[in-house]
């Protein structure tokens, strides 16, 4: 890029002759949660980290904004400040609907995570986390968009990308240049393009979701619980339409109102996901107010790429994160705190790797990083897939439902089950059935 480019790019670009050639120590791909919490992490030790996105905040994608404490931890540990009054609306739990019964399962009282949850709207969460990337230290450049990587002739490694400036409409705005790095992460989302230009294709034997939601103003907007509906009917309706519900106050006057489908044929075509959210909103009490005539903005909706459905998460100078690694859980759609979770594994494998003598020591440290996210997550994922296929069947589910949902103990297990949060080491016992179910899975 010349001088159209964002000054910070052109500012890192002209350091480069000082550092052997290199833009920076890492080019990150990408300002989501993923891109922008490994951007934090790393650009805290005083490495030199330069991230490209494509868009400029605020802007909007589409997600159910729900933060289970797994997320809230991940954001506590990049410390980044969560005020009630800057959008950040603490809930206490689960309500969970379904079989005629509701019921509210506070989140577990645990050492390893926080005792709540949040929902923030992801055109503010992205725009904070980025700008704490920042704050760390991190050069973010929006409105760059990344063309392809750089390949290095002799060894076919990833040694940086070609980016250019592009306007609001994403259209070209500037000329392309060459930013270089010894390391590459594709935080670039479920279309994973980066990955995709080194072969890196999604697996078919992983599940792959699908969530739509939109928006209502709505006075169930302070509700402090995040609701989920394991059963929906169309008004009028004995009939179970597919997939789960849920409504999540956002505290600024409106509700987060969507579903997902956990199957592993979603996305296939046969299903109209709006018209879905329509049907199952037909049943819902009008004075919710979760009507047309309350709807702020349309029904979007989003691919959920699941349980590592992109692997291997390192290759060849390229480093995996987030939903381009098919990190999204399998047992409930949260994709956000494992896109943080393995932005901050992969920044302390890459940092390590920085340190290395030589180029065959620092190839050595960076394939350590997919044995972390195994470690940490593969044998959960194991048992999510299995989760998968027997909710696919509308009867599974009925039973579950019906005999389930009356058994608060029974049911505070699952809840910590379906949000991955039992506790490491000791707890009680529902922790260490879920410890025992995680550590015998097979962490394919």
């Amino acid at each position: 890029m010349q001088a159209a480019a964002p000054a910070e790019l052109l500012d890192a670009g002209t350091r480069a002759d000082a550092h052997g050639g290199r833009d920076a120590d890492v080019v990150v791909v990408g300002a989501g949660p993923a891109g922008s919490a490994f951007a934090a992490h790393l650009a805290a030790t005083g490495r030199r980290v330069v991230v490209c996105e494509k868009t400029a905040f605020p802007r909007e994608k589409v997600c159910g904004d729900g933060l289970t404490p797994r997320a809230v931890r991940e954001l506590d540990l990049l410390g980044v400040p969560t005020p009630r009054e800057e959008g950040w609306m603490p809930n206490r739990g689960l309500r969970l609907v379904g079989g005629g019964l509701r019921m509210q399962v506070p989140w577990p009282e645990l050492s390893a995570f926080p005792g709540h949850g949040l929902v923030h709207t992801r055109m503010g969460f992205d725009a904070a986390l980025a700008a704490h990337a920042r704050r760390a230290g991190a050069v973010v450049c929006e409105r760059t968009a990344v063309t392809a990587p750089v390949l290095d002739e002799r060894t076919g490694h990833v040694v940086g990308v070609r980016v250019r400036e592009v306007d609001a409409e994403g259209r070209r705005a500037g000329e392309e240049r060459v930013l270089r790095a010894p390391v590459v992460v594709a935080a670039d989302g479920v279309s994973g393009r980066m990955a995709l230009a080194l072969g890196l294709r999604k697996r078919e034997d992983r599940p792959l979701g699908i969530a739509v939601r939109t928006y209502f103003r709505s006075p169930r907007s302070d509700d402090d619980w995040m609701e989920s509906w394991l059963e929906l009917r169309e008004s009028g309706s004995a009939d179970l339409l597919p997939g789960y519900g849920w409504v999540f106050g956002v505290g600024d006057g409106s509700s987060n109102v969507g579903l997902g489908v956990l199957d592993s044929t979603a996305g296939t075509g046969r299903i109209d996901y709006r018209d879905l959210l329509r049907r199952w909103l037909s049943s819902m009490p009008p004075e919710w107010g979760f009507t047309p005539e309350q709807q702020v903005g349309p029904i979007r909706g989003a691919a959920l790429p699941m349980a590592f459905n992109r692997t291997p998460h390192y290759s060849r100078g390229l480093v995996l994160v987030g939903d381009c690694g098919g990190m999204v859980n399998p047992f409930n759609g949260e994709g956000i705190a494992y896109a943080m979770q393995s932005g901050r594994l992969a920044a302390q494998v890459v940092d390590a790797a920085l340190d290395a003598r030589d180029e065959r020591s620092r190839e050595r440290v960076l394939h350590t990083y997919p044995e972390a996210v195994r470690a940490e997550l593969g044998g959960y994922y194991t048992l999510g897939r299995v989760f998968v296929s027997l909710i696919g069947h509308p009867e599974v589910m009925r039973v579950a439902t019906r005999y389930g949902l009356p058994r608060p103990g029974l049911m505070r297990l699952v809840v910590k089950l379906l949000a991955n949060l039992g506790e490491p080491r000791g707890g009680d016992a529902s922790d260490r059935v879920i410890a025992a179910l995680t550590r015998l899975a097979p962490s394919a």
